[in-house]
C-alpha cells in the first residue's frame, strides 16, 4: 500500500480512527477484514467475508475502499440491503471516516426511482383533483409545500409522507410512465440530478435493488444507472440471491395496468376531450382487471401457475388481453396529441407484450410462474429457478475488478458453499471472522424440554407456557420472533391479559420504525413480530435481553419458488432438504439470533423452541452455525440468569 499509514496502524488503539471516534477499540478481526479487502483490490479478486456481530465490518470495508479511491483513483460502489443502512452509510459513516482519514472524494447517494419526487406527476394530480380520499388530497398539499424546500427530492425525508401512504404512486414516476427527456420538468428532475451526481462521483452508495437493476441493464445493452466501477462492496450480501430472482424474470401487476388507466384518463381530460371512446376503453380495461382479480379468489395467496385449474389458466388473460389491445389501438390514434398520451401508448404496448408472454401456454422448464393476490390487486411473476449463471454473467459485464460480499450470515455450518453456488461465485475467496463478543459470559442459549412437534396443534400453547415465566422474570425487553402470522396472532390472544397492555407491541399495529423506537424507549416491552424484524434491528442494552424464536424458520414448502426448486433438485438426484431448505433456514435463524448481543456490554438469553434441534441430526448444523453460546435445557437456570442481569 502506498499510503502514509498501514491499515494496522489506522485501526490501532493509537491510530487516526481511535483519535476520531470516542469508544473506538482495536479489533483483530476488523484489521483482518480490512487487509483481506486491500489484498483483493490489489489482486483484482472477489471475496466473500462473513463478519460476526461486533466485528465492525462497516469501518473494515469503508477504510480500504476510501484508500483505494484516493491512492489508485478507484471508483467504488457500496450496495446495502436496506434504505436505512444506505442513509446511515452516506450521512454518518462515510463523512466521519473520510474526515478522520482526511480523504475527500466525491460521494453520492442514489436510490431507486420510486424514492424521488416527480414534479410532473405532482402537478398533474394537483390539477386533476382525483383522489380516493380527502386525506390523500391533504397529504398531496403538504408534499407540494415540502417540494418548495427540498434539495434532493428524496421523499423518504418528507415528514408528512409515511412509508405505506397510498399517495406514493401519485407523486413518483415508474419506468413505464416516465416521459424521460420529453418531460416538461426534465431540467429540474430530482432523479436525473441524483443519477448525474452518481455518474460523476468516486464513491456511490446504493441498495441491492438498484445495483441489480443496473447490472441487468448493462447485460441487456440499455446503458447504465451507475458509473463504471472498479470495486463493488455488497453489505448484507445474504439478501442478494433472493432479490436477484426478481430481476432475471418477468412481472406484471394490476397496479401497472391501473396506473396506465389513471394516467390515460388524466391525459384524456386535458388533450383528448373529444375522443370519448378513450375513456370507454379505460373503463373496459378496469372492468376486465376486476373480473380477473375475482377469478383468483382470496387475497394473501401465492398460487403456483401449474396448480390453477386448466380452464382458469387458459381463460385468465383472455378478456384483459382483448381490452388492453382495444385501449392500445385507441391510444395509438391519439399518441401524437401529447407526450403524455404517446407515453401511455408505449406503456400499453409493453403491458400487451407481458400479457402475451404470460398467456403463452408453454412454461419454460427452467422457470417457475405464480400469481400473488392482494386485497384489491394481483401480480403475475415468472423467474428462473437458478440465477447463478445470469448473475455471474452480469457481474462480468459490469466490469468491476473487485467484488466484496459481506454479511454476518453468509455461511451455514461454517461453509460458504450455498451462498457461492446461488450467485455463481465459484472463484471467490473466503474469509470467516468470528464475533469478538464474549458469548460465554454474556449470554445463554435455552432449548426447552418437553415441547411437542411444531406441526402438532398443541405446539403454540405448550410453547407459550414455557416462555411466559421467562418474560415475567426478565426485567428488560423481550423479542418474540415468529415464523408465521398465524403463530403471532395466536400468541397475541394468549398473552393479552398476562402482560401489561402498555408493554405489549405487535407488528402491524404501527410502522416498523415507530415500533422499534417505542420498544427502545420502554426498556421492558414485549414485541411480537415476524420475518421483517429478524434482521436489520439494532437494540442495545437491557432494552433487549430476551430473544425467543418460535421454531426453526423453514420456508413454507408451498412457496412457489421453493416448491419448484425442490422438484428441480429431486430431478437432479439431490436432496432438497439438505441442499436448499436447511441452508436457507440456517441463514434466517442466524439473523434472528443476531438481534440479542449487539455490543460488548450486552447480556441476554436466546431461546430456540424447536425440539428438532435436539431430536434430529441436522440440528447440529444449526447449532454449529451459531456463536459459541453456553447451552442449557433448564428453565430454572434461565430464570436465574435473567434475574441476575439487573443486579
Amino acid at each position: 500500500m502506498s499510503s502514509d499509514y498501514s491499515l494496522k496502524s489506522l485501526f490501532s488503539s493509537e491510530g487516526l480512527l481511535a483519535e476520531a471516534f470516542e469508544g473506538f477499540i482495536e479489533r483483530e478481526a476488523q484489521v483482518d477484514m480490512a487487509e483481506a479487502i486491500e489484498s483483493a483490490v490489489e489482486s483484482s479478486e472477489s471475496i466473500c467475508i462473513e463478519a460476526g456481530t461486533g466485528t465492525g465490518k462497516t469501518f473494515a470495508y469503508l477504510v480500504p475502499a476510501l484508500i483505494a479511491a484516493k491512492e489508485q483513483e478507484k471508483k467504488i460502489i457500496i450496495s446495502t440491503g436496506t434504505k436505512n443502512l444506505q442513509d446511515q452509510l452516506y450521512f454518518r459513516d462515510l463523512p466521519s471516516i473520510s474526515e478522520a482519514l482526511s480523504i475527500h472524494k466525491e460521494r453520492a447517494l442514489l436510490k431507486g426511482r420510486s424514492n424521488y419526487l416527480c414534479t410532473y406527476r405532482l402537478n398533474q394530480n394537483l390539477d386533476s383533483g382525483r383522489f380516493k380520499s380527502r386525506s390523500m388530497a391533504d397529504t398531496l398539499v403538504k408534499v407540494n409545500h415540502w417540494s418548495n424546500v427540498t434539495v434532493s427530492g428524496d421523499l423518504t425525508q418528507c415528514p408528512d409522507l409515511k412509508d405505506n401512504d397510498p399517495l406514493w404512486g401519485y407523486v413518483t414516476s415508474t419506468n413505464e410512465n416516465c416521459l424521460g427527456s420529453d418531460c416538461p420538468d426534465y431540467a429540474d428532475c430530482y432523479l436525473v440530478k441524483a443519477r448525474q451526481k452518481a455518474i460523476e462521483a468516486d464513491i456511490v452508495v446504493v441498495n441491492h435493488h438498484l445495483l441489480l437493476a443496473d447490472m441487468v441493464l448493462k447485460e441487456d445493452g440499455f446503458g447504465e444507472l451507475l458509473p463504471e466501477a472498479d470495486m463493488v462492496v455488497a453489505d448484507e450480501a445474504h439478501q442478494l440471491a433472493a432479490i436477484a430472482h426478481g430481476f432475471y424474470g418477468h412481472r406484471l401487476t394490476s397496479r401497472q395496468v391501473n396506473e396506465l388507466c389513471r394516467d390515460t384518463e388524466i391525459e384524456a381530460m386535458t388533450t383528448a376531450k373529444d375522443d370519448r371512446q378513450l375513456s370507454v376503453a379505460v373503463r373496459r380495461v378496469e372492468g376486465a382487471l376486476n373480473e380477473m382479480r375475482l377469478k383468483l379468489g382470496d387475497s394473501g395467496k401465492k398460487i403456483n401457475w401449474l396448480q390453477l385449474k386448466i380452464n382458469v389458466r387458459e381463460e385468465l388473460f383472455t378478456e384483459l388481453l382483448r381490452e388492453v389491445k382495444a385501449l392500445s389501438k385507441r391510444l395509438d390514434l391519439n399518441a401524437s396529441r401529447s407526450k403524455g398520451l404517446d407515453s401511455c401508448h408505449r406503456r400499453s404496448v409493453e403491458i400487451l407484450q407481458s400479457l402475451v408472454l404470460f398467456d403463452d401456454k408453454e412454461l419454460n422448464q427452467e422457470s417457475v410462474r405464480w400469481i400473488e393476490t392482494y386485497r384489491t390487486g394481483f401480480a403475475v411473476v415468472e423467474t428462473p429457478l437458478d440465477v447463478s449463471e445470469a448473475f455471474e454473467q452480469s457481474r462480468l459485464d459490469h466490469g468491476a475488478e473487485t467484488w466484496v460480499f459481506t454479511s454476518a450470515t453468509l455461511s451455514q455450518a461454517r461453509k460458504f458453499d450455498h451462498f457461492k453456488a446461488q450467485l455463481g461465485l465459484n472463484d471467490a475467496k473466503e474469509l470467516m471472522l468470528d464475533s469478538p463478543f464474549d458469548y460465554q459470559n454474556q449470554s445463554l442459549l435455552f432449548v426447552p424440554r418437553g415441547l411437542p412437534d411444531p406441526r402438532n396443534s398443541l405446539y403454540i400453547e405448550a410453547w407459550f407456557n414455557q416462555i411466559l415465566p421467562l418474560i415475567e422474570a426478565n426485567s428488560g425487553g423481550s423479542f418474540l420472533l415468529f415464523t408465521s402470522y398465524y403463530a403471532l396472532n395466536k400468541v397475541r390472544d394468549l398473552i393479552e391479559g398476562r402482560v401489561d397492555k402498555s408493554q405489549l407491541l405487535v407488528q402491524g399495529e404501527r410502522p416498523k420504525n415507530e415500533l422499534i423506537e417505542a420498544f427502545r424507549e420502554k426498556g421492558d416491552a414485549v414485541l411480537l413480530a415476524t420475518s421483517s424484524f429478524w434482521e436489520g434491528v439494532d437494540v442495545k442494552g437491557m432494552a433487549l435481553s430476551l430473544v425467543v424464536i418460535d421454531k426453526l424458520p423453514f420456508t413454507a414448502p408451498d412457496e412457489p419458488l421453493i416448491e419448484a426448486k425442490v422438484q428441480s433438485l429431486r430431478k437432479q438426484g439431490k436432496n432438497p432438504f439438505y441442499d436448499l431448505q436447511i441452508p436457507e433456514a440456517i441463514t434466517a435463524l442466524k439473523q434472528g439470533a443476531g438481534r440479542l448481543i449487539r455490543d460488548q456490554q450486552d447480556k441476554g438469553v436466546l431461546v430456540l423452541c424447536d425440539p428438532r434441534l435436539v431430536a434430529n441430526n441436522y440440528g447440529k448444523e444449526f447449532l454449529t452455525s451459531l456463536p459459541d453460546i453456553p447451552r442449557t435445557r433448564s428453565q430454572k437456570s434461565v430464570i436465574e440468569f435473567l434475574q441476575k442481569l439487573e443486579s
